[in-house]
């Protein structure tokens, strides 16, 4: 009695194993994600010159910039020399003061060329897809009027875009404006050229959604993400504003659910962080980490 005990609980511990060690070799086996690491140079705090905030970021692990637009071309392209990092994406400097949904038609003219800018520093930079705020709704500018003049001027944008070969993508930012995926779905398809797709901002999504429902509506649309994080408890709490006021992996983005989510669409490419703690290289270098503990999920 006591050898055939013994047999049967032989073969229930080597079943286990068994199948431990399934799961362990598909683990090992899943392909890492491709997924590039870069930071929006507005969050770089580190005191000094271009060339040495973006020498620490790329100390910090990281390979490549969000640069804004507008900015000395020469003094960009040495700092990008000179610390080996890339130009992921360039972010338009004029979208939230002069707007491509202002009421004054000559404040939309200097939105528009501000992303004709942003769209000629991208090509000298060697980046092919620029971040885009398509507007703003106030209380002086309507819904309607907003959603007709932004794509009206971002057309006016298109046949450069298409010279250069350089994306505008679109942000979602808290504009009161495209408030969902299928509307940002509608919005594109009214531009109607997939040289203009969608630059997703994960962070901003929480306080009125869940990114990881925006990714499969968006889809292959998607140019380029922006990591952020975004704290709901906080939001209640303390204000909707105060949700950016924690660390990466800290706030209630569901990383698991949102990796999973790019999965499904086959995105790769740059992953941009625009967050919190690149005041120094000890925050750069936890950032780095902590982005790649996600793309690890």
């Amino acid at each position: 009695m006591s050898n055939r005990r013994h047999f049967l609980q032989s073969i229930t511990s080597t079943t286990i194993l068994a199948a431990a060690g399934g799961v362990i070799a598909q683990e090992a086996a899943k392909p890492a994600r491709k997924l590039r690491k870069a930071i929006m140079g507005g969050t770089l705090g580190i005191k000094g010159t271009l060339i040495e905030k973006y020498q620490a970021a790329k100390a910090a692990g990281y390979e490549g910039v969000e640069p804004a637009g507008g900015l000395n071309q020469q003094e960009v392209l040495d700092a990008l020399g000179q610390s080996g990092l890339q130009a992921a994406s360039v972010c338009c400097h004029t979208h939230w003061k002069q707007t491509l949904t202002h009421n004054d038609e000559k404040v939309r003219e200097e939105g528009l060329q501000g992303v004709l800018q942003t769209l000629r520093d991208a090509k000298a930079y060697g980046a092919d897809s620029i971040l885009v705020v398509p507007g703003v709704v106030n209380e002086e500018v309507d819904y309607q009027a907003a959603w007709e003049r932004s794509i009206a001027e971002l057309k006016k944008a298109v046949p450069l875009a298409k010279e250069l070969g350089v994306k505008i993508s679109i942000e979602n930012v808290w504009n009161n404006f495209i408030l969902s995926p299928i509307e940002a779905v509608k919005f594109l398809d009214e531009i109607g050229d997939p040289i203009v797709g969608w630059h997703f901002d994960i962070g901003n999504v929480l306080r009125y959604g869940w990114p990881e429902h925006w990714i499969p509506v968006l889809g292959k649309r998607i140019n380029r993400i922006h990591i952020k994080e975004y704290s709901t408890k906080k939001m209640k709490d303390e204000g909707v504003w105060k949700g950016f006021d924690c660390d990466l992996t800290q706030g209630d983005n569901n990383w698991d659910a949102i990796m999973k989510a790019l999965d499904s669409i086959g995105y790769t490419g740059w992953a941009i962080s625009e967050q919190r703690g690149g005041l120094n290289p000890n925050g750069l270098k936890t950032l780095t980490e902590r982005m790649d503990s996600i793309f690890a999920m």
